[in-house]
C-alpha cells in the first residue's frame, strides 16, 4: 500500500504566518496515518475571518469514510455553531466531544487544538468517527486506546517524523506495543495469529522481542532514531510489512500537545504488521502465468515465421505466376499476425501499439520491394495508439491487406510511386488511411461488392472485430480508410 502525500489548502486562511503554515504541513504529512490508526475522518480547520476553512482532510483506509469526497478547501460558517469555533475562536484548550450527523450517519466528533511552538492555537483538528466504530473503540484494551491517543497527539504536535513515508494501514493489521526495553506490553489477536504462524504458539506478552527469532530490528531502530519506519520482512513462509511508530513520553498534565521537550527519547513503540503473504503469492503466480503466456506467444510467432518461410520457398519454386501470387499474399497475412504475437511476447501486455505494428508491416513491405527491385516508397505517419490483442491482430491483417493491394495494383507499368500509411484521430473515431498516388480504381469498381478475397477479409475484420467501416475512394490514386470507434483505442504508453 503506497504512502499518501497530503498538502494544505490555505487560500482562505487569514491569520497563519509562514511558520504556522510550515508547522501545519508537518501535521498534515502525518494525517493519513492518523486517520488510519484512529479509524476516523480527520479534518484540520484554520481561521478564515469569522469562519473556518478546512485546510486538510484525511479519510481512513481501514474503514469507509463518512464523506463522499474530501472536504479540503470547504468553508465552515460560524453560524453553524460547530465546536470547531469553541477551539479556534474561544481558545478552548481541551478536547470537545459531541454527537452529530454526517451525511445521515450518527457520528462522534472530537475537536482538539493544534498549537504552534509558541503555544498559540493556530488550528483545530476534528475527528469524525462513526458511532458504531466509536463504541467499538471504547471497548478496546486501555493500552491500545492510550497508544492511539498518544500517536494522535504526537501527530498533532508535529512529532511523527517519517509518517508520510508509511503505506496505508488495513483493517486486519497486527498491533504490538513495546516499552523502551523491547518488552511486549500489548498484542492484539491478529498479531497473535501472525506470530503463531511462524512458530510462537504461546502469548508473547511480557516477552523481550530481541530474544525472538523474528526480525525485530526495525522496532529498536525506530526508537533509536525517533522516526516512523517501514520494512518488508520475510518470516519463514510469511511475508510481512512492519511499520513502527515511536512513542514519546507525555509530560504531566496529559496529552493535547503537552509532550516533553523535542530532545526527549521515545519510551516505547507501536508495531503495526500487515500480512501480505497471499498478495505476494498471487503476484508470483501472475508472474509465472505471464512468463508462460509470453513463451507461448514467442513460440507462436516463431512457428508462424517458419510457415511463412516455407511458403516463401514454395513461391520461389512454383512456375505458375497465379500460385506464386497466392502464396506471397498468404505469407504476408501470416507475417502480419506474427508481428502481433512478437509484441505480445515482449512483456505483460494486453494492448498493442498499432503504430509499432504498422511500422513492422511497412518494413516487411519495403524489404519485399527491395528484393523485387521496385522504387516504390512506403511511409508511415500519425499518432500512436493501442488496441486489445484481438483487435490489434485484425487491424494488422487489414492494414497488411490494403498495403499489399496498393503495392500490387496501384503502379501498373510503373516502377516508382508512393504509398502512405497514416494514423489519425477524429472526434469520435480512430482512422487508419492507406493512400497511394497510383492509377486509381478501375471504372465501375465497387469495393463493397468486390468478391476479391483480400477485400472480403478486410471488410469482415473491420466490421466484425473493429465494429468500424471501410471506405475507398479514387482521386489521384486510391485512398482506403479504416475507421472504428475511439472507445476501442487507448493512448500508447
Amino acid at each position: 500500500m503506497t504512502a499518501t502525500k497530503l498538502r494544505g489548502s490555505y487560500d482562505a486562511c487569514t491569520d497563519l504566518s509562514e511558520d504556522d503554515r510550515d508547522y501545519l504541513e508537518r501535521v498534515l504529512r502525518a494525517l493519513p496515518l492518523l486517520a488510519d490508526i484512529a479509524h476516523a475522518d480527520l479534518l484540520v480547520h484554520a481561521r478564515a475571518h469569522d469562519d473556518a476553512v478546512v485546510v486538510g482532510h484525511a479519510a481512513p483506509h481501514p474503514v469507509p469514510s463518512l464523506y463522499p469526497r474530501l472536504q479540503a478547501g470547504q468553508i465552515v460558517p460560524r453560524r453553524e455553531r460547530s465546536r470547531v469555533f469553541r477551539v479556534l475562536h474561544d481558545g478552548k484548550d481541551h478536547a470537545l466531544v459531541s454527537g452529530m450527523l454526517v451525511w445521515g450517519a450518527p457520528t462522534v466528533q472530537e475537536v482538539s487544538p493544534i498549537r504552534n511552538p509558541q503555544r498559540r492555537i493556530i488550528a483545530a483538528v476534528s475527528r469524525h468517527r462513526n458511532l458504531l466504530e466509536h463504541e467499538r473503540f471504547q471497548r478496546r484494551d486501555p493500552l491500545f486506546r492510550s497508544m492511539v491517543n498518544r500517536v494522535m497527539e504526537q501527530g498533532f504536535s508535529g512529532r511523527l517524523e517519517g509518517a508520510e513515508n508509511l503505506g496505508r494501514l488495513t483493517e486486519h493489521d497486527g498491533v504490538l506495543i513495546v516499552d523502551k526495553r523491547g518488552i511486549v506490553q500489548y498484542m492484539n489477536s491478529v498479531a497473535e495469529n501472525q506470530y503463531r504462524r511462524v512458530g510462537y504458539v504461546d502469548s508473547l506478552l511480557g516477552e523481550q522481542i530481541s530474544e525472538l527469532d523474528t526480525n525485530e530490528y526495525i522496532c529498536f531502530r525506530s526508537m533509536e532514531r525517533g522516526l516512523c519506519l517501514e520494512q518488508r520482512i520475510q518470516e519463514l513462509d510469511q511475508v510481512w510489512i512492519k511499520r513502527t511508530l515511536p512513542l514519546f513520553p507525555v509530560a504531566p498534565g496529559g496529552l493535547f500537545g503537552r509532550f516533553r521537550t523535542q530532545d526527549s527519547q521515545p519510551d516505547g513503540a507501536a508495531v503495526l504488521i500487515q500480512d501480505i503473504t497471499d498478495d505476494v503469492r498471487r503476484e508470483q503466480e501472475l508472474k509465472t502465468k505471464s512468463a508462460m503466456i509470453q513463451e507461448v506467444h514467442h513460440r507462436v510467432k516463431n512457428n508462424l515465421q517458419t510457415v511463412a518461410f516455407l511458403l516463401r520457398m514454395e513461391a520461389r519454386r512454383t512456375k505458375l505466376a497465379e500460385v506464386e501470387d497466392t502464396l506471397r499474399q498468404t505469407m504476408g497475412r501470416i507475417l502480419s499476425i506474427a508481428v502481433v504475437h512478437e509484441f505480445l511476447s515482449r512483456g505483460d501486455q494486453t494492448e498493442i501499439d498499432i503504430r509499432d505494428v504498422c511500422g513492422r508491416i511497412v518494413a516487411e513491405a519495403c524489404a519485399s520491394l527491395t528484393a523485387e527491385q521496385k522504387h516504390i516508397r512506403v511511409s508511415l505517419d500519425g499518432q500512436a495508439f493501442s488496441l486489445p490483442a484481438q483487435q490489434a491482430t485484425s487491424c494488422a491483417l487489414a492494414v497488411n491487406e490494403l498495403l499489399q493491394n496498393a503495392i500490387e495494383h496501384a503502379f501498373v507499368d510503373r516502377e516508382e510511386g508512393h504509398v502512405e500509411v497514416c494514423l489519425e484521430e477524429t472526434d469520435a473515431s480512430m482512422v487508419i488511411t492507406i493512400a497511394d498516388d497510383g492509377v486509381g480504381l478501375p471504372p465501375g469498381f465497387d469495393p463493397l461488392a468486390s468478391s476479391a478475397l483480400g477485400l472480403r477479409i478486410v471488410r469482415t475484420l473491420v466490421q466484425d472485430d473493429l465494429h468500424g467501416q471501410l471506405l475507398m475512394r479514387s482521386a489521384g490514386g486510391v485512398t482506403a480508410s479504416i475507421s472504428f470507434p475511439k472507445e476501442l483505442a487507448r493512448p500508447a504508453a
